[in-house]
């Protein structure tokens, strides 16, 4: 439900609805479907406390089809009429195509914005984001009209990137050049909050395949690439996931006014980056591209679940069989000074000795137990319900089927007893299919020994078990 105002007043006078509660998310897009309000709106549906939930349009709960028709399939089964200000009560046509016509909304606005960012990069101008060593233009053009699209160089940034692609030019690695910015406090890309705060060697080196990475940004030598990667939303979680587009497809622009890198210093750092990954990998064998199915999974099983208390950087293997902390080796002693490393079958089993010897404490397994028995038996009441809830209509529906021949018998027949005798017959073989499938409850409503032997020896036991078969109750079965 959108925020009540005067546009739905009038709506629930006419319905005498009573406003229950109110669900918002402002300034949120409605495509995703992991909204705060939107999962709050499924929990109420749920727990049963509306009947009617009501929108300003369809598109403002979602705008993607199968999350539409996901959503109108639960309103259905919990009875929950969806009506809305411009399309009045929704029903499976209004879904299939709203939801239609909605996903196409947001593919033609994507396809309008990349067609507008690309006139932009075209005319030398920039497609979005800042790179570290520029800054946003700004000011106003000859018109009057506020400039956009414009970047200038930032000098004294521009000196550490020229800084970095010299250093690495003589020899020095990407870690032992983050270290040394870390240790003369040289504020790094994105410090303002979203980034970590201290430079490290993936900042430096990045992946040369995206042109990520300070020594593989082609800007620095005046050019300007857009369009090399593409986002694609995970259906699952909703978040973006970058796949490389091929090189056709890249928009490519001569900038020359924010050149920073001269050509020969660029060639020569590409040049031995490029020997460096000859040397690392011979074979080739890594060239091929990597499914994104493949991509980031633990390779171990504390994989990025390691951290150091005091820097707060992870614990990473440094090489076959050990794992360091990867703030001291990859940004310095500025960062962290913990060199200390430790074998990872030590650490796993250190980890997972803890967990058995705290977890396998009597009084949790005692705790565990009784939950467990609670559950356990909570389900099989509800099977057993379930059983004998089947049974009592299968021989309703037997008794029904009888008076039917009966009466049939007796000269009484009418065209209109087939087809009841027909649905009386199917449902008589469905009760019995699923009465032959459904295991026969025990009479305790339990399957598991629970009771120790201890206990099944006492008098009290017995006495709570009387009218019980004795071979389950002297097995543990009956009286928990």
């Amino acid at each position: 439900m959108k925020k009540k105002s005067h546009v739905f007043r009038r709506l629930f006078q006419a319905h005498v609805w009573h406003v229950v509660e109110e669900m918002r998310d402002e300034a949120i897009s409605c495509a995703p479907h992991l909204r705060q309000g939107l999962q709050r709106l499924h929990k109420a549906v749920r727990d049963g406390i509306c009947d009617v939930i009501v929108a300003e349009a369809l598109d403002r709960l979602s705008r993607d089809q199968e999350h539409m028709a996901g959503l109108h399939k639960r309103m259905a089964y919990h009875r929950v009429k969806i009506i809305t200000r411009s399309e009045g009560e929704i029903d499976e046509m209004r879904i299939s195509f709203g939801g239609l016509m909605s996903s196409q909304f947001l593919k033609q606005l994507a396809e309008k914005t990349r067609r507008g960012l690309e006139g932009r990069v075209t005319a030398g101008k920039s497609g979005g984001g800042n790179s570290y060593g520029y800054r946003v233009r700004r000011g106003f053009d000859a018109g009057g009209s506020v400039i956009t699209g414009e970047r200038d160089i930032d000098e004294g940034e521009a000196a550490v990137v020229h800084r970095i692609f010299t250093d690495y030019d003589s020899g020095l690695s990407a870690r032992t050049i983050a270290a040394a910015l870390n240790g003369e406090g040289v504020a790094p890309p994105r410090s303002g909050g979203t980034g970590s705060g201290s430079w490290g060697s993936s900042t430096i080196q990045g992946n040369w395949r995206r042109g990520t990475g300070i020594l593989n940004n082609e800007l620095y030598v005046g050019v300007r690439v857009w369009n090399r990667q593409s986002f694609l939303k995970d259906p699952d979680t909703g978040k973006r996931q970058a796949r490389l587009n091929p090189p056709e497809m890249w928009v490519t622009t001569e900038v020359p006014e924010l050149r920073i890198i001269d050509a020969a210093l660029w060639d020569r750092v590409k040049a031995r980056q490029a020997g460096i990954r000859e040397a690392m990998n011979p074979a080739g064998v890594n060239d091929a591209r990597i499914g994104p199915e493949c991509a980031r999974r633990p390779a171990y099983l504390l994989s990025d679940l390691v951290r150091r208390d005091c820097c707060g950087s992870g614990y990473s293997m440094i090489n076959r069989t050990r794992l360091g902390c990867s703030g001291a080796r990859n940004r310095g002693a500025a960062v962290c000074t913990n060199r200390a490393t430790i074998g990872r079958e030590d650490l796993e089993e250190r980890v997972l000795g803890g967990l058995r010897d705290r977890l396998m404490h009597p009084e949790l397994i005692a705790a565990f137990v009784e939950a467990y028995r609670l559950a356990f038996n909570e389900a099989a009441g509800r099977r057993s319900s379930d059983h004998d809830a089947a049974r009592t209509a299968l021989a309703q529906a037997e008794a029904k089927i009888a008076g039917l021949l009966t009466a049939i018998e007796d000269g009484m027949y009418y065209p209109s007893m087939k087809a009841k005798m027909e649905a009386l017959e199917g449902r008589k073989a469905e009760l019995t299919r699923m009465l032959a499938a459904t295991p026969e409850p025990l009479p305790c409503g339990c399957t598991r020994p629970w009771a120790s032997a201890t206990a099944r020896r006492s008098a009290a036991w017995r006495r709570q078990c009387r009218g019980r078969p004795r071979d389950l109750w002297r097995r543990g079965f009956c009286g928990v």
